[in-house]
């Protein structure tokens, strides 16, 4: 169900979309939110903030894009999805202001877990680990559109429950944001495994030691893919690192193990001072002045590489790590201490080994470099804050 080849294979399975409008994406009961004060009962019901009326559709009414958004309150995990299975979630799109790309957390929990199969900052998920919405058109199963339109087809298999939630760790309320999720309802084969995707971050790389982009994977599945954001602490090159996976009892060297890090991510030669978005592999350089400053202390790289065609499979444990290296006088290597954040994506049986933590709101701001003005958010540091 997942490439064109399956498009005109007749089924018995049956499409719902969840949206504000119809949150437990029920059959003919889409745009029926209406003009009331009282929050509709599925609405507190799911336990979504209720706005009120829309004043944008005062006169048109319902029918008319009553509830086109949501708002998300502080401190808050907010419910987006929570459904029975078996089925299959087959496309998420999702966008809201920039600015919380990494306040609002993602979460998704399959078959009743307690602890979720997915964990990470909303941004970081859709390829945006820098608190800024790039544009990456081309990639084949999670991309970011003009303006902020985040897209995710990872096929996403469930077969008893599934729930999708969002925290927002900024002290103000969220404003306007939309979600549109679309499943499939039928029948789970029994070699289908669960979707993963966990986040970490590593500010000032210890000392010779490699970047963990994801650790502690046990049992039988396959890595699908990773999302890295790099902040360079020095100048001059810092790519020369290579990407290693440790499969099935590896020990201290591994199974797989790639050259330089552009070269893992799809480029060469440094990339060439180009940002480029292709279906599986893309990079850019999130603060770049001009073509060919690509290597100045402070720059901010994003690189995503999708193992669609080439998973990395795995039948008891896995663990993926990348160097950080660059070069000192005399044409030598220098391990790098730079500040490094991932998303890893894969699949694998469950149920899966508790991820390693969480991670609070201060560990997870990016530093501006310069004082920001929350004035405009009607935000009083001296008031008493939400909730």
């Amino acid at each position: 169900m997942s490439f064109l080849r399956d498009l005109p294979r007749l089924t018995h399975g049956r499409t719902r979309l969840f949206s504000p409008e119809n949150v437990y994406g029920e059959k003919g009961r889409g745009g029926m939110a209406g003009l009331t004060v009282a929050p509709q009962p599925e609405v507190a019901r799911i336990g979504q903030y209720w706005a009120g009326i829309n004043p944008s559709a005062r006169e048109l009414g319902q029918k008319w894009k009553v509830r086109p958004y949501i708002l998300l309150e502080s401190g808050k995990e907010t419910t987006l999805l929570d459904t029975n299975g078996p089925g299959h979630i087959t496309q998420m799109w999702m966008t809201v202001y920039d600015r919380w790309l990494r306040e609002l957390v993602l979460r998704i929990y399959w078959d009743g877990e307690e602890k979720p199969s997915v964990y990470c900052p909303l941004g970081d998920f859709f390829l945006n680990g820098w608190g800024k919405a790039l544009e990456t058109s081309a990639a084949l199963p999670v991309c970011t559109n003009p303006h902020g339109g985040l897209n995710c087809y990872f096929p996403m298999p469930f077969r008893k429950h599934a729930r999708i939630t969002l925290e927002h760790h900024a002290p103000q309320r969220s404003s306007y944001f939309y979600y549109a999720i679309t499943m499939e309802e039928g029948e789970v084969a029994d070699d289908e495994a669960y979707f993963h995707a966990q986040f970490r971050k590593t500010d000032r790389l210890p000392h010779l030691e490699d970047y963990v982009i994801l650790d502690g994977v046990r049992g039988r599945g396959q890595f699908a893919g990773v999302q890295l954001a790099w902040q360079q602490n020095s100048g001059d090159w810092w790519g020369e690192g290579e990407f290693k996976a440790f499969i099935d009892n590896d020990g201290e060297f591994p199974s797989y193990c790639t050259t330089g890090t552009e070269d893992y991510f799809g480029g060469a030669w440094g990339f060439g001072a180009k940002n480029f978005s292709t279906p599986y592999v893309g990079y850019q350089n999130t603060t770049q002045a001009k073509e060919g400053d690509e290597c100045r202390t402070g720059d901010r790289h994003s690189m995503y590489r999708f193992h669609l065609h080439d998973p990395i499979r795995f039948e008891k444990d896995f663990k993926a790590t990348i160097q950080a290296l660059g070069w000192r006088s005399e044409h030598r290597y220098l391990h790098l201490r730079d500040d490094l954040a991932s998303v890893a994506y894969w699949y694998q049986a469950e149920p899966h080994a508790p991820f390693t933590r969480e991670y609070s709101r201060d560990e997870l701001e990016i530093a501006a470099g310069e004082h920001r003005d929350d004035m405009e958010l009607d935000f009083d540091p001296f008031r008493e804050l939400p909730g």
